[in-house]
């Protein structure tokens, strides 16, 4: 076999690998969104409505935009993690973390205002973990679509390499600069 056909066959396996790993990105994306949004969707989480106290405008600026509307998709996860929840759980024992509050409930195992925090903080964080786990895979998920049209881009650029090749094929192209020679034009004359 010649170099020009070793050629060919890379480019026909590179473009087979780039259509398949788009396909599978692409199926892998899809996978991920609906896969957040069923979950979350399945939790019935939802924001507090516009104008009620829960959703004080002077402490939740960033949060009225969401209003009322469910948790389905990463960025409200995120929001509902890190604006609301973060907020709320930081008013229950002064800023401490669920780790700080449970050392101290059992050193003090009598003490029922600090395990009624530590079980706050508790499911608090929990599902604030959560959540963000669901926004990272919507990013993760956002990428792999992302992904998925560079490698269909890639392969359109792999057939039109495969095509052009096929059209500057060296046994083609002496042909041409054969019948366009000027030795062959005068000789013909």
């Amino acid at each position: 076999m010649t170099f020009v056909t070793y050629r060919r066959i890379v480019q026909a396996i590179l473009a087979l690998v780039l259509v398949i790993g788009g396909a599978l990105l692409l199926w892998g994306s899809s996978f991920g969104t609906d896969m957040v949004k069923s979950q979350l969707s399945a939790e019935k989480i939802y924001f507090p409505a516009k104008g009620t106290t829960a959703l004080d405008p002077k402490e939740f600026p960033d949060l009225q935009q969401y209003a009322g509307q469910m948790v389905d998709n990463g960025p409200k996860a995120k929001a509902y993690a890190n604006g609301f929840i973060k907020r709320h759980l930081s008013n229950v024992a002064a800023g401490k973390t669920y780790s700080e509050v449970s050392t101290l409930a059992q050193q003090n195992p009598t003490d029922t205002k600090l395990a009624a925090q530590a079980q706050t903080l508790f499911r608090g964080e929990t599902l604030r973990g959560l959540l963000l786990y669901a926004w990272g895979w919507s990013v993760v998920s956002r990428l792999a679509f992302y992904a998925a049209l560079g490698a269909f881009l890639g392969f359109a650029v792999m057939v039109l390499v495969i095509i052009g090749d096929f059209f500057a094929d060296p046994k083609v192209a002496s042909r041409r600069q054969d019948e366009t020679s000027p030795v062959r034009a005068v000789a013909a004359a």
